[in-house]
């Protein structure tokens, strides 16, 4: 095994503060600090001691999903399809995206300057839903399974009450039918109102309808994208 450190070098940051966040201590520095590094760093600093956290990812994705799928399955008699769908609302990248951020952690990874900058895009949702799941590879690492769980619960279970209570394991257009259905026995349609950019680079509006009332408008890079933000809008709108 390779005994690079970043320990001594200018690279080293000063990561109690992670530490106090997570509610762990580590004794291998590295591991931790590796956990916080993108590979868009590496591009930008070859001589970086250690490497980028996608082997740790890698691992806390396992780890990850069976924390959830065991908790899911020792509390809860349903089906396997609503376990699945239970699961799948838990370990998203919007979810593990939105977990790093409650961390506050950012200032503590290693990005490029480009991915610095760029703090609002899908690249960088991206990079901290890895994040999430590097940190609990670290974390199994430094603190076994138990660790892990424990990191896992605190953070992430205790989100599956809220979950359950609004059906945010719905998607988006699912949510919004069930309750147009229900509640005014009409299905919502979808009509794009504009298309625009070139082939590579598409941009859609969309819009909901119930009938003939156009409820919300979304948009985004596909057909499928802009529905869902459109369906996403009109639940918020209508107070469902």
């Amino acid at each position: 095994m390779s005994t690079t450190t970043i320990v001594g070098t200018p690279y080293e940051k000063d990561l109690s503060e992670v530490e106090e966040k997570l509610g762990f201590t580590f004794t291998n520095k590295d591991i931790l600090t590796q956990a916080l590094v993108h590979r868009s760093f590496l591009n930008e600093n070859r001589d970086f001691p250690l490497g980028h956290n996608e082997r740790l990812e890698f691992l806390g994705d396992a780890v990850l999903e069976l924390v959830v799928t065991a908790h899911l399955y020792n509390n809860y008699d349903n089906p396997e399809g609503d376990l699945t769908n239970w699961r799948a609302s838990l370990v998203n990248s919007n979810m593990l995206a939105a977990l790093t951020s409650e961390l506050e952690i950012e200032e503590f990874m290693y990005l490029s300057r480009g991915e610095q900058k760029d703090a609002h895009s899908k690249a960088r949702m991206k990079i901290l839903a890895n994040a999430f799941e590097s940190l609990v590879g670290a974390i199994y690492m430094e603190h076994g399974y138990d660790g892990a769980k424990d990191f896992i619960s605190r953070r992430l279970l205790v989100k599956l009450e809220h979950i359950l209570e609004n059906k945010l394991y719905l998607d988006p257009k699912t949510y919004f039918q069930e309750s147009s259905q229900e509640r005014m026995s009409i299905t919502p349609t979808y009509k794009v109102l504009k298309e625009e950019g070139p082939d590579h680079d598409r941009h859609f509006t969309v819009g909901v309808y119930l009938q003939d009332e156009k409820i919300a408008v979304g948009e985004g890079s596909s057909k499928q994208e802009a529905q869902v933000a459109a369906a996403k809008n009109a639940i918020a709108l209508k107070g469902w």
